[in-house]
């Protein structure tokens, strides 16, 4: 079923190119954390980059600009996105040399589908109610069936 937030191939393709670029930090942060002597060193360089690709990409985002994002208040839930990054890089900084890039990935893109699949059915922060069904569960169990595959 195509609904509005279906997207163009563009759209779709930039997602695509996201997920390996994704793939890809995964590899270089446990290297960024050698050549800085610290885990703190590789998440500090990380966000200070970051934080630099997203003021030069502001002008193309259709959302509030930071200073009307910020002088809006919002609630705590708001300012835990970076907690969230850390964590992210956290994990590959301690998980990826142990694990592997591909497994790594993997755990992560099935635990964020097995939350979503919770965030939608109750409607997590406003978004609109979608009911955990049969179809979404078997999406989600090919997912784990994927990461069992991987790791043979």
């Amino acid at each position: 079923m195509r609904g509005p937030a279906s997207g163009s191939r563009a759209l779709r393709a930039w997602s695509l190119g996201a997920g390996r670029a994704f793939a890809f930090g995964l590899v270089a942060t446990p290297v960024f954390g050698v050549v800085f002597f610290s885990a703190c060193g590789s998440v500090s360089v990380s966000f200070v980059l970051a934080c630099w690709l997203c003021r030069a990409l502001e002008p193309l985002a259709p959302a509030p600009r930071l200073a009307e994002a910020v002088g809006g208040a919002g609630s705590w839930v708001t300012w835990t996105g970076g907690l969230f990054g850390a964590l992210f890089i956290g994990t590959a900084i301690l998980m990826v040399p142990r694990l592997g890039a591909a497994t790594v990935l993997a755990l992560i893109v099935v635990g964020q589908m097995l939350g979503s699949l919770v965030f939608d059915h109750v409607g997590l922060l406003g978004l609109p109610q979608q009911p955990i069904s049969p179809t979404r569960l078997a999406g989600a169990a090919s997912l784990i069936l994927g990461v069992v595959l991987i790791r043979l």
